[in-house]
């Protein structure tokens, strides 16, 4: 379905996570790819500072912000609830 690529801002961020935070993003990108919505996911669009730009869970704390170009998404920023909306 859907493909993903990761802006040079989203591998920076990667790089620096925990392997058990980069191990649930994998999980949680593979289960995007087959459904963007599944709930697990609470894929939802988000405001502000990150208009179109959307937002998926990873953990309870961390999330993944992506933006869409046709049927890729673009991940552009991973970390904590409070990293990235605060």
């Amino acid at each position: 379905m859907r493909s993903a690529y990761y802006h040079s801002s989203f591998r920076k961020q990667y790089k620096k996570l925990e392997k058990v935070i980069q191990r649930r993003f994998i999980e949680r990108l593979e289960l995007f790819l087959l459904n963007p919505f599944d709930q697990v996911l609470h894929n939802h669009k988000l405001h502000d500072e990150w208009l179109d730009h959307w937002g998926i869970n990873i953990t309870g704390d961390y999330r993944a912000i992506y933006r869409l170009d046709g049927e890729i998404a673009i991940f552009v920023a991973i970390g904590t609830h409070s990293e990235l909306y605060e």
